[in-house]
């Protein structure tokens, strides 16, 4: 049991990593037992996702005026919350992950700072999406594809010159 300086200082804490985090997702963990609560946890921490099981009380008093106060009516049961401070992304993929293996995980909504609200379809949606890493390569190949393909383009316009002038030529010579 949390006395009030405790139930103070958690509120403080997880104020400012509501603040900080790029995404916030709100999960019922209810009839998951404690190894598998553990292995979910390793699996987000290995990932620098943070997973904290808090009362609701304490998680409503810590997402006043932040963007989570707009989730807020999902602290109802068992309530968990996952953070990332860098790639919103990653805690959808594997909390959809975990979901699709353990029946008992139910993910209820998230936020997106500094406002966008998201449903189940929204973070099944994001969860979809590649990894950061996967796109930013998309992304340099796709710009190291341009000057490529400019630099083709501007080879072939003396040959194609030269063939222009060739055929030219040809056509007097017979004339």
């Amino acid at each position: 049991m949390l006395n009030l300086a405790q139930k103070k200082e958690v509120v403080s804490a997880l104020h400012d990593k509501f603040t900080e985090a790029k995404i916030v997702i709100i999960v019922d963990c209810k009839g998951l037992n404690v190894p598998k609560i553990v292995g979910l946890r390793r699996r987000l921490s290995q990932a620098g996702v943070e997973f904290k099981v808090v009362k609701n009380t304490l998680l409503i008093r810590a997402a006043k005026d932040t963007a989570v106060a707009m989730v807020d009516e999902y602290f109802i049961g068992p309530s968990a919350v996952a953070m990332s401070y860098d790639d919103p992304v990653t805690p959808a993929k594997i909390l959809s992950d975990f979901a699709k293996e353990n029946d008992k995980l139910g993910i209820k909504a998230g936020v997106m700072p500094p406002g966008r609200v998201l449903d189940i379809d929204s973070i099944k949606s994001l969860a979809a999406l590649p990894s950061r890493e996967v796109l930013l390569s998309q992304v340099l190949s796709t710009m190291n594809g341009v000057p490529t393909a400019l630099v083709r383009a501007l080879s072939n316009v003396p040959e194609r010159l030269l063939y222009a002038l060739t055929a030219i030529r040809d056509q007097k010579e017979a004339a």
